[in-house]
């Protein structure tokens, strides 16, 4: 087999684990939807602690314990992993909520904002220099916002804080040296307390529907699983692809969102609320074409880097 055969289906593989990655997080709303009259508090609980152990036994079969000892034994670096920690449980917390009061539009909005979020996050708190069409994109973001503010009526707060704290959570992780796997490991057990904490006091005062019956007890604990599958597919993509073309396979996880909520949970999706989505699409695809000719002039970045990835 030649070298370029091998490329090519090395590069083939890599496709296929991001089209699981994005595909899978794209289909979470699916999911959390099955989690009916379980408050998204008491989801997020578990998930935090299922994950956690069921990330223990994936890094002690994939011989992983070396960078995490390595991020534990040095207390004071992880000030910025337990930033990473409480803005990821917000993040999955809203989205949860999103979801289980079917207000996936919102939520799909959220993660389309993310990229523009992150280069005004770069250039306000990076100092970063933002080209044309950037400026452009981030523009017609905030245009799409304050339509719906105006003539709505009301602040999509749900898109809102998705995007701002994934994307603030993005700014703190670039600052860990951890792999996604990793990352994620530390962020859930500094939590797992807290998470502890509160299944404590659930079952103290009977609120806990843990235990109470098969099928909400096997949700819960699956939601731990379902949460790092993904990131194990992206993980594989992440090896084999190059950065723009995991970029671009990024829109795919809310564009199934929004296709979701459209035609499964037959969410209303007003003329106004369409125009904000095509002003948003408008700025990924200025944002996309600007990025895209940046990477053609500049050297090309390592396979194995990669977006910070999406963790609904």
């Amino acid at each position: 087999m030649t070298a370029q055969s091998l490329t090519d289906r090395e590069a083939t593989r890599g496709v296929a684990f991001g089209l699981a990655a994005y595909g899978m997080w794209g289909c979470f709303p699916l999911f959390f939807a099955l989690f009916q009259g379980i408050p998204a508090y008491e989801v997020l609980i578990h998930r935090i602690i299922w994950s956690c152990l069921f990330l223990v036994a994936l890094v002690t079969i994939l011989k992983r314990w070396g960078p995490i000892r390595s991020a534990l034994a040095e207390p004071r670096r992880l000030g910025r992993v337990l930033g990473c920690a409480l803005l990821i449980a917000v993040n999955w917390g809203l989205y949860i909520y999103a979801v289980e009061t079917r207000q996936v539009f919102q939520a799909s909005l959220g993660y389309f904002l993310t990229p523009l979020v992150n280069v005004a996050l770069g250039m306000l708190v990076l100092r970063e220099r933002m080209a044309a069409l950037q400026r452009v994109a981030v523009l017609l973001a905030g245009s799409a916002i304050a339509i719906q503010l105006l003539l709505l009526g009301e602040l999509p707060w749900i898109s809102l804080s998705l995007a701002l704290s994934f994307g603030t959570y993005g700014l703190l992780r670039k600052q860990v040296p951890l792999d996604g796997l990793s990352g994620l490991f530390v962020e859930t057990l500094l939590l797992l307390p807290l998470g502890l904490l509160a299944l404590s006091w659930l079952s103290l005062a009977e609120l806990s529907h843990f235990l109470a019956e098969l099928r909400a007890t096997l949700l819960l604990v699956a939601s731990g699983i379902i949460t790092a599958l993904p990131l194990l597919a992206f993980a594989g993509a992440a090896r084999r692809l190059r950065l723009a073309t995991l970029g671009f396979l990024m829109y795919l996880n809310p564009s199934i969102q929004f296709f979701i909520a459209l035609l499964v949970f037959r969410e209303p999706l007003s003329s106004i609320q369409l125009a904000t989505f095509l002003l948003i699409w408008l700025g990924l695809a200025l944002y996309s074409w600007s990025a895209w000719n940046e990477r053609k002039r500049s050297p090309l970045a390592p396979a194995g880097a990669a977006p910070q990835q999406q963790r609904n």
